[in-house]
């Protein structure tokens, strides 16, 4: 499962002409933290290409609880399968911190799709990571417990948006312990539980808003569904 886009997004994959005429065809917008970008179910079809900033694409459930399905960074677009399909929103798009982006039409999009070949596969291609990444999502929910679907979670952003200091990878995204338990699929209990126990075992070191990864081989391990090393106290004695 992937909160991510692929290695190279969209704009960044663009020729350079290619990506300055879509830039060029619309409108430059800003988001403060916490402001919504795209609404769930809105029939809008605007695409927003980001130029800066981080935002959360998300969904409510049945049960009223919040889903993160990814998170968005510079040179990617979102809102681009409503543009395409010219049907409502699938999902929301918050700024998690100070989002800029352009904002083009979806007319204008869908033009800049026909008349720019490379564009349209690159298009594809990303639609079709997004519903692979979907699938892997469905079976993780269906068969992973919250610790390792948390994990997974950490070692990906430690990955994708952490930066190392001495201590270990600081995980830079703001993100809220609620934030944690919607991109696991999980409450807000069981994901604090997890964290509890990645505290206790020096995997984890956990401030406001702020994950340290202390021990990544060990966080990797848990995501690939082995268990929390013990201490020697807890350890059976010899010919247990």
């Amino acid at each position: 499962m992937s909160l991510f886009g692929q290695d190279r997004s969209f704009l960044h994959a663009l020729p350079d002409q290619d990506r300055t005429a879509l830039l060029a065809a619309g409108t430059p917008r800003a988001y403060e933290p916490g402001e919504v970008m795209i609404r769930e179910r809105d029939t809008s079809a605007y695409v927003l290409a980001l130029t800066s900033g981080w935002s959360v694409v998300s969904v409510e459930t049945e049960r009223g609880t919040r889903l993160i399905l990814a998170l968005r960074g510079a040179g990617e677009v979102v809102g681009d399968l409503a543009a395409v399909d010219r049907r409502p929103r699938s999902a929301t798009v918050t700024a998690l911190g100070r989002v800029e982006a352009v904002a083009v039409s979806g007319d204008r999009f869908r033009h800049f799709l026909a008349t720019h070949p490379h564009a349209t596969a690159l298009i594809m291609r990303q639609l079709s990571a997004r519903l692979r990444s979907a699938d892997v999502e469905r079976r993780a929910l269906a068969s992973e417990t919250v610790l390792q679907r948390l994990a997974a979670r950490l070692v990906e952003l430690a990955e994708r948006a952490g930066r190392r200091a001495e201590t270990g990878t600081v995980l830079e995204l703001p993100l809220h312990q609620h934030d944690l338990a919607a991109a696991v699929g999980a409450t807000r209990e069981a994901v604090a539980k997890a964290l509890r126990l990645l505290r206790e075992q020096d995997v984890v070191r956990t401030a406001n808003r702020r994950v340290v990864v202390l021990d990544m081989p060990v966080l990797i391990l848990l995501a690939q569904g082995g268990s929390p090393r013990t201490s020697p106290a807890e350890k059976s004695p010899p010919g247990v």
